[in-house]
């Protein structure tokens, strides 16, 4: 695969917008997605590629607006090679502010977006038997985190699915690849109050990511200290557990 297409969700800022540059430094042709097209093409000019950019607005919480976005890009530009299912959202839920709703908006965007971008790629890459999905999680699925009810119970929800879906998929000829970060400097981070130990750069997170998709790891964790301390605390017995946990509140 000399020229891979590699389609990434929420691709106007963060982890995205990062990841479209690393990929189109690496010769792909990327598309991006994500519900505003003027913030698109502000990545898209400053990928430094733009000639390897192509903007394919959607709202992933609309099936068939990804699946008009999936037609697009295939039918213009031939198969995807890989999607990077990025989108998502995060804010802050404890027992102050415990609302079901926000919880149902946030798994829209977190978990069923994912799915039903999985649902649509999936009779296509299998026919062919190739294609790698690459499922943007976090070390927030390893543990629930004080204030990140919905947030963490999402993002255990992707770990899952993924783990479920990755031997079938395997069989198939299909990658999956999860991706846990630990904080990363983006425009949702910047709303925590909270200390984030061993943050790192959206530009390091794409470039752990690349690699651990070089590599054909199942699980990329990055930074190491982060994900080392999120696996011990998730393998504690709960009241350790717990009474770390409650070192957190506020």
């Amino acid at each position: 695969m000399n020229t891979p297409n590699v389609w990434i969700t929420g691709a106007s800022s963060g982890i995205g917008a990062a990841l479209v540059r690393e990929y189109a430094n690496r010769g792909a042709q990327v598309f991006l997605t994500g519900r505003k097209p003027e913030a698109l093409d502000k990545v898209r000019v400053e990928s430094g590629f733009p000639q390897r950019c192509h903007s394919v607005p959607a709202d992933v919480t609309d099936s068939r607006a990804l699946g008009r976005a999936i037609e697009h890009i295939e039918q213009t530009f031939g198969a995807i090679d890989v999607a990077v299912l990025n989108a998502g959202t995060y804010e802050q839920s404890g027992v102050d502010d415990f609302s079901s709703a926000a919880m149902r908006k946030l798994f829209e965007i977190n978990v069923f977006a994912v799915a039903e971008t999985i649902e649509l790629l999936l009779p296509g890459w299998r026919k062919r038997r190739s294609g790698s999905f690459v499922i943007v999680g976090s070390v927030a699925g390893d543990f629930g985190l004080p204030y990140a009810a919905t947030y963490s119970a999402g993002k255990a929800a992707l770990r899952r699915l993924s783990e479920s879906l990755y031997p079938e998929l395997k069989r198939d000829g299909i990658s999956l690849h999860l991706v846990s970060p630990g904080f990363v400097d983006t425009p949702l981070t910047a709303k925590n109050d909270f200390p984030m130990p061993f943050m790192v750069s959206t530009e390091r997170a794409a470039y752990e990511i690349c690699r651990g998709v070089d590599k054909n790891k199942f699980e990329i964790r990055f930074p190491v200290r982060m994900s080392i301390a999120m696996r011990v605390l998730a393998a504690l017995p709960y009241p350790l557990q717990f009474s770390l946990a409650k070192r957190m509140l506020k």
